[in-house]
């Protein structure tokens, strides 16, 4: 196994405030690590679901903004 196929194909950051978030591929050097961004940053609120049941709010239901960061090499999502 390459050293390449250690590092997750994509990585989510929350973040309460849009500024940190769009700061975050900068902040941590993400090009440089082998990723790219992907869609768009935007706040949104998180659920958990599991099996049947209704989905459960995480983080106290309240918005975050999220950005993910997507290995260079993986294809564009549809």
């Amino acid at each position: 196994m390459s050293k390449d196929d250690d590092i997750p194909e994509r990585i989510t950051v929350l973040a309460k405030d849009f500024t940190p978030a769009a700061m975050e591929f900068h902040r941590r050097n993400m090009s440089a690590r082998g990723y790219r961004m992907e869609g768009q940053i935007a706040p949104r609120v998180y659920m958990l679901l599991e099996g049947e049941s209704e989905p459960q709010p995480l983080l106290d239901g309240e918005e975050y903004y999220s950005v993910t960061f997507v290995r260079k090499d993986t294809p564009p999502s549809q």
